[in-house]
């Protein structure tokens, strides 16, 4: 592939990201009318989601890892009735759009670039659902809802049970669907390590306007039928069992980190470890009853609560963990596990980096808001969005 002509001529298409993507799905509903039921009703998020896969591809063109991506988004895929025919309808689709939003920066040379790489891509997607098919791996698990507490207005945690036993890693996450909410597939964390019954604990957070948080947090009830894609993520234990570790978790960052650390409960005794528990405000704080818990089952976990005051959330939360981290010591010899706001991420990093931590394990999972694309790399500089913490006591619209 010709990285440096798909990537100039995709910053171009970048800038009018959202005006692409609207053509592309008018183009494609057009020409091929069928395939609009596939789609949910609002569109909103799926384009952001479209643009945020785009965005990923075309910055790690020469990543060995990107054919693993793509095998895990073709199998992943086929929780969507994705087919041959589609993906050869999407790509022309594509094509069109893009040349549509790059004007005159589009060419023949541009055209014939994107229809290769587009060949290649579908072609690695198409051989991971195969090869899903042939493990005998469904396109996604029926489930029950067993259990349906909720923790506050805003915060519901759901105890869902497969019918079917459903394998997965601690720390992973799960796409969900709700006959509430046709054809619209929103990702959670599980909240446990593997049990004897098969449960998954849910965490799931209201977004003001968002159907299918709210479906989850309001209206699901015990009994009701839910669908779970195949399990994915990178946030799984990779740490040999007598090398010490240190958890970050904040808002529902809190769920994967917990199952983490059931795993290493249900492992050898004697494992050095530190929790910092983050909330933007001490009355925003939840899982305290859990965390002391596993504090009892895991010999030398160390467990700090971090909140901030009303009047400054996210810049005394950020700052107060920073202060705790630099007060540690022995970082050299520490994995280091987070999971939370983007954001959040962002600013304890080069923290980390600074103290010399060898290995630090986190997701990416760049979750959009609803109503606006994926920024470019200066755009997000020059406006750095706020961080998706959940906050009980109001409804904010970066409540993840």
């Amino acid at each position: 592939m010709d990285a440096e002509l798909l990537r100039s001529t995709f910053a171009v298409v970048e800038r009018r990201a959202e005006h692409a993507v609207a053509f592309f799905y008018s183009h494609l509903f057009w020409h091929n009318p069928g395939v609009r039921e596939l789609f949910p009703e609002d569109l909103r998020a799926q384009r952001d989601r479209l643009f945020a896969a785009l965005t990923h591809v075309v910055t790690r063109l020469e990543d060995p890892g990107l054919a693993d991506y793509l095998a895990h988004l073709g199998r992943d895929h086929r929780k969507f009735l994705a087919s041959p025919a589609l993906y050869a309808a999407v790509g022309s689709s594509l094509t069109a759009a893009f040349a549509h939003a790059a004007g005159t920066a589009w060419s023949i040379e541009a055209e014939k670039a994107w229809g290769e790489a587009y060949g290649q891509v579908a072609e690695q997607m198409m051989r991971g659902a195969e090869q899903a098919e042939a493990e005998g791996e469904p396109a996604w698990w029926d489930a029950v809802v067993v259990r349906h507490e909720r923790l506050d207005e805003d915060l519901a945690v759901l105890t869902v049970k497969p019918r079917r036993p459903f394998a997965y890693r601690p720390g992973q996450y799960v796409g969900v669907s709700s006959l509430r909410v046709p054809r619209v597939w929103r990702t959670y964390s599980m909240a446990n390590a593997a049990r004897p019954d098969g449960t998954v604990d849910l965490h799931v957070s209201r977004i003001p306007g968002g159907a299918m948080s709210t479906a989850l947090v309001e209206a699901v009830g015990v009994g009701e039928p839910l669908r779970l894609s195949a399990p994915g993520g990178a946030l799984t234990a990779r740490t040999a069992p007598d090398v010490p570790r240190t958890y970050i978790a904040a808002g529902t960052g809190w769920a994967p980190v917990k199952a983490l650390l059931e795993e290493v409960a249900a492992g050898p005794e004697g494992v050095g470890a530190r929790l910092f528990l983050v909330a933007r405000a001490k009355e925003y704080l939840y899982g305290k009853e859990d965390a002391e818990r596993l504090r009892e089952r895991i010999p030398g976990l160390n467990v700090t609560y971090i909140a901030s005051a009303p009047e400054r959330p996210r810049e005394q939360a950020t700052e107060r963990l920073l202060r705790a981290l630099y007060a540690c010591g022995n970082w050299r010899a520490h994995d280091v596990y987070m999971a939370g706001p983007p954001e959040l991420l962002a600013e304890t990093l080069p923290a980390l980096d600074d103290l010399g931590v060898p290995r630090v394990h986190h997701d990416r999972l760049p979750a959009p808001a609803a109503d606006a694309r994926p920024l470019g790399t200066a755009e997000w500089f020059l406006a750095r969005p706020e961080p998706h913490w959940h906050n009980p006591a109001a409804r904010s619209p970066h409540t993840p």
